[in-house]
């Protein structure tokens, strides 16, 4: 592996991506604001999110990228924010990552966070030479498990009770793949 670093982003708005800036601390609020009820079943932080929140949340993922670490994105297509995708870490040593993604309600359906995640993925087997790729999502919550399927993820555990939402503790559905998995699915779709 080169001495590739996070710092060396893709071209994200080719993606319809684009890193956070503290400016779109408001924006994003309010997408979160009005998708509260939407997000609330499967991420610990939607149901008591504030602004102050939002702002402490862009701030780190700026740290996040400045430490090497992966970065988040916005999911911005049209230009207004709709959700967030992003790396959680990068393990260098280990050649391998895992990935995170939610999307407003009324975004869903277009094929939207299927393409960011492909189009990050490329990314992580591509400049950054990574050797897997992993996404986790509650058994539960269809919509995000259909990504990782769609895009040739094995599904290879679930784990019990790994995520406490509110007073509840949900499982979580672990799928991976690995580079040269990556690189023969997505050539039957050239």
């Amino acid at each position: 592996m080169g001495d590739q670093t996070v710092s060396e982003l893709p071209d994200l708005g080719a993606a319809g991506l684009r890193l956070l800036e503290p400016e779109d601390a408001p924006e994003l609020y309010a997408v979160i604001d009005a998708n509260r009820e939407h997000l609330s079943p499967w991420v610990p932080w939607a149901a008591g999110q504030t602004l102050l929140d939002t702002e402490a949340f862009i701030a780190s993922t700026r740290e996040q990228h400045a430490a090497n670490n992966g970065f988040q994105a916005a999911v911005a297509p049209g230009g207004a924010i709709v959700g967030i995708v992003g790396f959680h870490s990068v393990s260098w040593e280990n050649r391998m990552t895992s990935l995170g993604y939610w999307l407003a309600a009324d975004a869903q359906g277009r094929g939207t966070m299927t393409s960011a995640v492909r189009f990050l993925v490329d990314h992580a087997f591509g400049p950054w030479e990574l050797h897997r790729v992993e996404i986790h999502a509650a058994p539960e919550n269809l919509r995000s498990r259909a990504i990782p399927e769609r895009l040739g993820f094995r599904q290879e555990a679930v784990l019990r009770e790994t995520e406490r939402i509110g007073d509840r503790y949900l499982d979580g559905v672990v799928y991976g793949v690995l580079e040269d998995e990556w690189r023969a699915h997505q050539s039957t779709f050239s």
